[in-house]
């Protein structure tokens, strides 16, 4: 008996150190956690920390559950480039992150400076909701995927569905905030005035975040005379600037990228019904049934920036099916080769990753702000009703010249 305990007690032992083998993949948020934009930075982790779950209730990867380490970027470059060199000490595999374009350059320039430096351990960068063009321009290399829309895509499917539910008209006015994400809508907005059947009487760059008082450029627009002002502007420059506009009594319609930040519906008022939004998803376009499971694990409907960052993890889990390390060293370069040949089929649509640049050719959802909604926001009556939803072939763009980007191999 003892002879057969010592060997039951030996077989034990050796799995254990079987499995204590087995290399998790370890996924690194490297988001704004604190700070102005925390409110954004912590959806994300939320919505990434559901979609990891979903994967490991299926068994996980590598023979381990995935495991999520948070970093604090505190809003800004330099504390990102500080997280991604804790996230590099830590052993994280993929590193994810959303809010800020600004952000989002200095991570991919980490990353890329990384992998070069350190072949065979190279990282992986899935980007959720920057959407400066120059990351898949310039910047573009093949360890980043972006997971979201961008200016040409959103601007592209809105004017073409306010065109045909009679709401754009024939004079656009443009207004956004002075940096590589406004400027880029600016430059889409003028791109797609051909199609649109508009012309754009004015357009204007300004401070981000820094104007207290949009009466002055509310009056601009009122001379203009434009039927639809378009902008890409966020936070408080766009809930000033409609604020503006209603006291004003401008009758114009708002097409806009970020109308469905959280407070923004409670902010505006009835100042925002009948404005438009051109985003990645809308609960009103999809299958309730992915709604109603995100608010039973959260507390809450999928709501901005969440559902994309779900889709660009289930097109992740999606992947790792693809590809089998056999408990042993994970080789990032073959996760991120698995994740090019994904189809992932949203409630809206398919999303696929286009080889060239590693930017998602998805569906564009063009939404209205109503009263009495299905899914209200921010505890008010309001919130969103999809009027379109754009495919994704019809929604890309061809890829930039500027892309030049160098494969594995």
């Amino acid at each position: 008996m003892r002879k057969f305990a010592a060997l039951a007690a030996i077989s034990t032992l050796a799995l254990s150190v079987g499995a204590a083998q087995a290399e998790p993949l370890k996924i690194g948020i490297i988001e704004s956690l604190s700070g102005a934009q925390t409110s954004s930075g912590r959806l994300y982790a939320t919505a990434i920390q559901y979609g990891v779950d979903k994967i490991n209730a299926a068994g996980g990867f590598n023979g381990e559950d995935i495991q999520v380490i948070e970093y604090d970027n505190a809003g800004g470059a330099t504390g990102a480039a500080d997280k991604f060199k804790q996230a590099v000490a830590d052993g994280v595999n993929i590193v994810i992150q959303g809010a800020s374009s600004a952000i989002a350059g200095q991570i991919t320039e980490d990353v890329r400076k990384h992998n070069l430096r350190n072949p065979g351990k190279e990282i992986m960068f899935i980007n959720v909701g920057a959407e400066a063009m120059a990351l898949t321009g310039d910047k573009c290399q093949f360890y980043h995927f972006r997971f979201t829309t961008t200016a040409p895509m959103r601007v592209n499917a809105m004017t073409s569905a306010m065109k045909e539910a009679g709401d754009l008209g024939t004079k656009v006015y443009s207004i956004n905030q002075n940096y590589s994400w406004g400027q880029d809508v600016q430059a889409a907005i003028s791109a797609a005035a051909d199609a649109g059947g508009y012309e754009v009487v004015d357009e204007v760059l300004h401070d981000v975040n820094k104007i207290q008082d949009f009466a002055p450029f509310v009056a601009r627009i009122k001379a203009a005379g434009p039927d639809t002002v378009i902008t890409g502007n966020w936070s408080n420059d766009l809930l000033l600037l409609m604020k503006a506009a209603g006291d004003a009594g401008l009758d114009v319609t708002f097409g806009t990228a970020y109308l469905d930040q959280p407070g923004n519906i409670a902010n505006a008022g009835d100042t925002a019904l009948g404005h438009y939004i051109a985003n990645n998803y809308d609960n009103t376009a999809g299958d309730a049934s992915f709604a109603e499971d995100y608010k039973a694990a959260t507390g809450h409907y999928p709501l901005f920036v969440e559902p994309q960052t779900i889709f660009a993890i289930g097109a992740l889990g999606q992947a790792l099916e693809g590809v089998d390390f056999g408990g042993g060293d994970i080789d990032v370069s073959k996760i991120a080769l698995s994740l090019e040949d994904v189809t992932y089929e949203t409630p809206v649509g398919p999303i696929t990753v286009r080889k060239e640049d590693h930017q998602t050719i998805r569906p564009v959802v063009v939404s209205k702000v109503v009263k009495d909604a299905k899914y209200p926001a921010d505890d008010t009556s309001m919130g969103f009703e999809a009027v379109k939803v754009v495919p994704g072939d019809q929604a890309i763009y061809p890829v930039q010249d500027s892309c030049n980007m160098k494969r594995p191999g």
